[in-house]
């Protein structure tokens, strides 16, 4: 079942970034008329946008229905949007930015997987076991690393038409092959009171603030990283392409290796560490700093930061949430994730129209990293050591 989920999770991602390595290509060869730094920026954070906030409906209906419903349609309903980028899109940048809107369903997949995995493992493994199933975001480097090549090689529609088939055989696979997990309990009470609920907790905005930056730092570094890499380096859209996907390998390995870890030593001092390294990493990042050395050493340190980040994150909220809500809270933590994800790179695009300098962008990562350090070492930590203390008392041994 692990396996099969973190394959639909990579599947749906591999969709879910398949405008972001085309948007340098499109700015270079005027496909689309003239556009600006801010144009392309939108045009890859778009999905992001749709990706995220759906993640809040899909996971409270993944804690009604299952895994077993929710990821075959899922798969299915993003077929749509990659047919209509790849056979209808491509001529129109509004058509490409309604293609990505709905495109944008694929990134609801998250949701999906993690209530799913987290119902099928003990509390004291289902840190790694969802730092796995997160590995499937490494479905974003496999688009980085092919679109671009299939788009110039093949014909302009191959990508998506690929993906789109991989997408319908998953979907097929799924419902033939998924099952919930014995003694998954359905939650009681309508959609919106269970959202209302899960927004009440505390962990919840917490973990939406952590998530924020750590995945929504890699998202923003995955989907903008190429044009990046383009402007501020003078690097050829495959060249950028093949970097960002080495960030992206990184992440994802770190990944499964920060739930590990949250396992073992607990979800804050991983948390802690990671945050910090991001904060170091951004400052000099912020100074252009030579790429073949000290660029891509700070790039690569962010990368192994943000994955460990993202997957201790939800070795928290593993501990800190009770089974049936956890998809409700996913919904909310990984909408904040992917919100985290949409701003930066219109950031980075205004600041850059402005200063022709991502500097102000990259300072204001490092600034946020190290904001976020402190509340890991403060509220976060209160918060673990409360539900810790609560699960102990309730024990039948402390019984």
């Amino acid at each position: 079942m692990l396996a099969l989920a973190t394959i639909g999770f990579a599947v749906n991602f591999w969709a879910w970034a398949l405008v972001s390595p085309l948007g340098p290509l499109f700015r270079e060869n005027g496909a689309l008329g003239t556009l600006s730094e801010s144009d392309v920026a939108l045009m890859v954070a778009v999905p992001v946008l749709v990706g995220s906030l759906g993640r809040i409906p899909v996971g409270a209906l993944t804690d009604k229905y299952g895994g077993r419903v929710m990821f075959p349609l899922v798969s299915l309903a993003t077929i749509v949007p990659v047919l209509f980028l790849g056979l209808a899109a491509q001529s129109s940048y509004a058509l490409i930015l309604v293609g990505g809107f709905f495109l944008g369903i694929g990134g609801t997949a998250f949701a999906v997987g993690v209530p799913f995995v987290n119902a099928w493992f003990p509390p004291e493994r289902r840190g790694l076991a969802v730092g796995v199933f997160g590995a499937g975001m490494g479905g974003t480097a496999i688009s980085a690393l092919t679109t671009v090549k299939l788009y110039t090689n093949v014909g302009s529609a191959a990508p998506f038409l690929i993906t789109a088939s991989l997408l319908a055989v998953y979907a097929v696979v799924a419902w033939l092959l998924l099952e919930d997990a014995p003694g998954r309990v359905a939650p009681a009470g309508s959609l919106m009171s269970r959202l209302s609920a899960n927004a009440r907790l505390p962990i919840s905005w917490q973990a939406c603030m952590l998530y924020a930056v750590a995945f929504g730092g890699y998202v923003a570094f995955s989907v903008y990283l190429p044009a990046y890499l383009k402007t501020a380096y003078e690097l050829t859209p495959a060249d950028a392409a093949n970097r960002m996907a080495g960030f992206v390998v990184v992440a994802v390995l770190m990944r499964p290796i920060g739930g590990w870890l949250s396992d073992r030593f607990g979800p804050v001092p991983v948390l802690a560490v990671g945050y910090g390294v991001v904060a170091i990493g951004a400052a000099i990042a912020s100074t252009t700093p030579l790429l073949e050395h000290i660029g891509t050493a700070a790039f690569l340190a962010m990368a192994a930061a943000l994955g460990s980040g993202s997957g201790a994150t939800f070795a928290l909220v593993a501990r800190v949430v009770e089974p049936s809500r956890v998809g409700g809270v996913t919904g909310l933590v990984g909408a904040a994730g992917g919100l985290g994800g949409f701003v930066p790179p219109l950031i980075m695009g205004y600041v850059y129209g402005r200063t022709d300098s991502y500097a102000i962008g990259l300072v204001l990562l490092s600034v946020t990293a190290a904001l976020t350090l402190v509340l890991t070492l403060t509220v976060v930590r209160s918060t673990l050591r409360t539900a810790s203390e609560a699960a102990t008392s309730d024990s039948p041994a402390a019984a």
